[in-house]
Parts: C-alpha cells; sequence; structure tokens
C-alpha cells in the first residue's frame, strides 16, 4: 500500500504523532514501513519491489506529509529517510521525529556514502545507514533484521534490570543509567554497552561490537577492516555521553588493534 504526498501539510502535538507507534509486528505478519524519499520515480521503484520481499509500505515524498500522516495515528515498525529531502532534510527530520515522541526505529538509505555523513546518521539517532547503490534486496534484509531484534521474549517484557557497579541497563526498553542518571544511548550504542557489560572484564573484539550494532559478516568502510573506523567512533560518542553525567567514567578500555573492555575492575555482572 502506498500513500500519495499530501500539499500544504502540517503537523499536530507529539501526543498525536506517538499515538499508534512503539508497538512492533507480531511474528509472522508484515513489516510495516514508511518511506521517504523526494524522487518519485525512485520513490515508486523502490516502493514497488519493498512490496514484492513482502512489506507494506506507506511512501511520501517529503517530512511534512509523513508528519501528517503520523498525526492520524497510524502505525509503522521501521522508517526509511533519504538524506536529501524538500523543506527539512532527512537528517534534520529524525531528531523532529524524536521531539515529538516519534520512537520507531530510523534507516537512512542515501547516496551520501561518506564516513562524515554516517557518522551523522549515528550521531542523531539513525539505527542503519545504507548506501542506495546496495539495492532494494541489501535494505530488504536490514530492515527484517533491525524489526527482529526489537521483537521479544515474554520474559524480556517484565521489567528485567540489569547491574554492573554504578551502570543499570534496562534490555526491555533499552535505556542505559550511570549512577542512577539517563545516559540517553540510542539503541545501537546501548547495544554496545550492553555488549560490553555483559562480559565485563574480558576484552571484546572490534569485530564482535560491529557485528552488534549491524549484523554477523557486515563490512563497511574502505578495506577488510574498515569496519574499525566505526566502531571506534561509536565507542568515542558513548564515552561522551557517560563522561557528560560523570568526567571522571573510564570504564570502556581501549585493547591496541583488538577491541575493547568493560571495567576496571573484576566486578560481577548480574541481575
Amino acid at each position: 500500500m502506498t500513500t500519495q504526498t499530501k500539499e500544504n501539510s502540517t503537523v499536530s502535538d507529539s501526543s498525536s504523532l506517538a499515538a499508534g507507534l512503539g508497538d512492533v509486528a507480531e511474528p509472522g505478519s508484515p513489516i510495516r514501513l514508511i518511506f521517504v524519499d523526494d524522487d518519485d520515480h525512485y520513490r515508486e521503484a523502490v516502493v514497488a519491489e519493498l512490496v514484492e520481499h513482502g512489506f507494506v509500505v506507506d511512501s511520501f515524498a517529503d517530512g511534512a506529509a509523513m508528519l501528517d500522516f503520523l498525526a492520524t495515528g497510524a502505525s509503522a515498525d521501521v522508517i526509511v529517510l533519504d538524506w536529501s529531502l524538500p523543506a527539512l532534510s532527512g537528517i534534520d527530520l529524525l531528531p523532529k521525529l524524536r521531539r515529538k515522541g516519534v520512537v520507531v526505529p530510523v534507516v537512512f538509505l542515501t547516496g551520501r556514502s561518506s564516513p562524515a555523513h554516517e557518522n551523522m546518521a549515528f550521531d542523531r539517532g539513525a539505527l542503519d545507514f545504507v548506501d542506495k547503490t546496495r539495492g532494494v534486496p541489501i535494505l530488504a534484509k536490514r530492515l527484517r533484521l533491525i524489526v527482529e531484534s526489537a521483537k521479544r521474549p515474554a520474559a524480556m517484557e517484565t521489567g528485567e534490570i540489569l547491574h554492573c557497579g554504578r551502570l543499570m541497563l534496562k534490555p526491555h526498553v533499552s535505556r542505559a543509567y550511570w549512577n542512577e542518571i539517563d545516559v540517553n544511548l540510542t539503541l545501537t550504542e546501548f547495544n554496545i554497552v550492553r555488549l560490553l557489560a555483559s562480559s565485563v572484564g574480558a576484552h571484546v573484539t572490534y569485530r564482535a561490537v560491529y557485528d552488534c550494532m549491524h549484523y554477523e559478516g557486515f563490512i563497511a568502510g574502505s578495506g577488510e577492516d574498515g569496519y574499525r573506523t566505526n566502531v571506534r567512533s561509536s565507542i568515542k560518542r558513548i564515552r561522551n555521553k557517560f563522561r557528560a553525567i560523570d568526567p571522571d567514567f573510564a570504564e570502556i578500555e581501549n585493547f591496541p588493534s583488538f577491541g575493547y573492555r568493560w571495567g576496571r575492575t573484576t566486578q560481577q555482572y548480574a541481575a
């Protein structure tokens, strides 16, 4: 299903935008996707291919039309944004969505594939960044992985809380707290911290960190080990967020040419 762009769109309040959002698809049900791209021919072609892959798609040519759609109480499992949108660019639309209470995972599908653009996307809270040249089949696989990762068994919905020294993790809402203060991590950053803290005192490889950011075997950047640049950038962002709360934070230690570990002591990780 596709929805045509609306002219002279208006934006409703955050409570309206948040309505109906955040619930993941039931197992076996089609993934509900919002796709925003201002190139009419490209948008129609990609939507048609995504529908063939089993997605239910609502498509728009600009952010304002998408916001109007969400304001009606419509729901989605994932949002795909182009970077270069008219009036309000995709990279500026993302934080606007978050301020309005829209917590649906966001993926950038763009021709701007430089490391600077990718880093900015992750800084703003995007869950993935896909070059248009990768093709729709790769995009479809990544979208399914993102939505599947959001599906948790009932045991994970009961409010499980994990502690590691001054770190507290709430996996059911993907929130991390340091000294009882929300660190305000993105979902990807939370997954990295959880991976490191679950192996406190043990070294975790660059590859393992990057696999939890994307999926096992994925390669990004230039050269066979280009993914390390992405991992270092993510770790830097995470450290800065913790240090904004605690300037003496130093729990994430680097092991040169190998990876990282959580903890300067042999603290235990327990529920």
